[in-house]
């Protein structure tokens, strides 16, 4: 149950978030009561369109970072999988794929919601974000394993 707790329990937590992010609560109308009004104290003579373009890269910038983290907790909760072992690129497509079909039914679930619309775009941008997640992932493992050898190569 430990085991469980400490890898899946963050998972499950993230894809709450993720659920949470897709209501009405993280809409364009609800994010742009507070960012306007933080921009425009930052800057009073702040053009609209500079606001929209603001507002829009940090949107996308969410969608990236909640499917980079999403993929991190998957592919650690994967790699600590007791009977699976399985090769770093089944693993990396396989929490990819995995994310990608969260990222599609994360949009049907938007298309229900008044506030919110189902996008194609933001589907791709959720799966580039978990590329970016794994690659990050596959990275830091490649380079847990060349220290883990490197005492072995000076014996």
């Amino acid at each position: 149950m430990r085991m469980f707790l400490k890898y899946w329990l963050p998972v499950f937590i993230w894809l709450g978030v993720i659920f949470a992010g897709s209501t009405d609560i993280f809409s364009t109308e609800q994010t742009s009561r507070y960012l306007v009004p933080f921009l425009r104290w930052l800057d009073p003579q702040i053009s609209l369109s500079t606001i929209a373009a603001i507002h829009f890269a940090l949107r996308k910038l969410g969608h990236l970072t909640e499917y980079a983290i999403l993929a991190a907790f998957l592919w650690r909760a994967l790699r600590n999988v007791r009977n699976l072992r399985a090769k770093m690129s089944t693993l990396f497509v396989g929490v990819w794929v995995a994310c990608a079909i969260i990222a599609a039914t994360d949009e049907f679930h938007q298309s229900f919601i008044a506030s919110r619309t189902a996008s194609l775009n933001d589907v791709l941008t959720d799966s580039l974000g978990a590329a970016i997640g794994l690659a990050i992932c596959l990275a830091v493992a490649r380079g847990d394993a060349k220290k883990l050898d490197e005492p072995a190569a000076k014996s």
